[in-house]
C-alpha cells in the first residue's frame, strides 16, 4: 500500500488522480500514525520551503519521515518533498530535514558561481545557450533533456537516456555527494537515489507519454 503524506502543502489531487489512473492502491492521511503501516511512501510539495516545514513540524510528519527513512521505507518526494529532505534551503534561508547531506540552491545563484565551458556552449542546444549564458528566465520552465548517470536509477527503467521532461522550478538540488546523482541536465542535477529514498525535481511525465509514477 501506498502512503501519500499530506501536510498542507502539495497538489496531492493531481497524484491521487495519476494513481487511480494506473490502478495502484494507496491512501492519503494528514496523521502520521495512519501510514505508518505503509510499504512505500510519497512525500509530494508544492511551494515555498519554510511553509512546508512549519506544516510537517506541526503535522508531526518531520519525526514520521526520518523514522520511515531510518526503516528503509521506499519515499519517493517530488517538487518540494524532494528538496526539503537535504538539510538547508535558500528558500527562506530554512533548516530542513537532514535526511540527506546537501542544500537547496537558487538558480541564479548558481549562475554567478558557475562559469560554462567552451564544448558546454558548443553541445547545448539554443534553449540551453541561455541557460549557460545566465540569461535564462527563472523560474526555468519547459522540456529539457536528461541524461543518467552513476547508474541511473530504477526509476528511469524503459525510459531512454536524453529523454525530455517538463520542469518547473528556481531552485536546484546540490547533494554534498555527487554520488547520489542518477539523472542530470546540463549544471543541475534533477533526480538523486540514495539508498531508498527517490527525489525527483521535475514533472513526472516524460516527452514520449510514458509516466514515472507507475515505477
Amino acid at each position: 500500500m501506498i502512503g501519500i503524506i499530506d501536510y498542507n502543502a502539495g497538489n496531492i489531487t493531481s497524484l491521487e488522480r495519476a494513481l487511480k489512473a494506473i490502478g495502484s492502491p494507496f491512501i492519503r492521511s494528514k496523521n502520521p500514525n495512519e501510514l505508518k503501516d505503509c510499504d512505500k511512501l510519497i512525500f509530494p510539495g508544492d511551494g515555498e520551503a519554510l511553509y512546508a516545514m512549519e506544516q510537517l513540524k506541526l503535522s508531526g510528519f518531520d519525526k514520521f519521515l526520518h523514522t520511515a527513512f531510518k526503516n528503509g521505507t521506499p519515499i519517493a518526494g517530488i517538487c518540494i518533498g524532494s528538496q526539503i529532505v537535504f538539510d538547508f534551503s535558500e528558500e527562506g534561508n530554512t533548516c530542513c530535514l537532514g535526511l540527506i547531506p546537501g542544500k537547496i540552491r537558487h538558480l541564479s545563484n548558481i549562475w554567478k558561481e558557475r562559469m560554462p565551458t567552451e564544448i558546454e556552449h558548443l553541445e547545448a542546444e539554443e534553449d540551453d545557450r541561455a541557460m549557460l549564458k545566465h540569461s535564462a528566465k527563472i523560474p526555468h520552465m519547459g522540456w529539457n533533456n536528461v541524461s543518467f548517470c552513476n547508474g541511473g536509477s530504477k526509476f528511469f527503467d524503459g525510459v531512454k537516456d536524453n529523454s525530455n521532461f517538463y520542469f518547473v522550478h528556481s531552485y536546484v538540488i546540490q547533494p554534498e555527494d555527487p554520488g547520489v546523482i542518477n539523472g542530470e541536465h546540463l549544471l543541475y542535477e534533477y533526480l538523486f537515489c540514495d539508498r531508498m529514498l527517490y527525489q525527483i525535481d521535475f514533472m513526472f511525465f516524460v516527452e514520449s507519454g510514458d509516466s514515472l509514477i507507475e515505477r
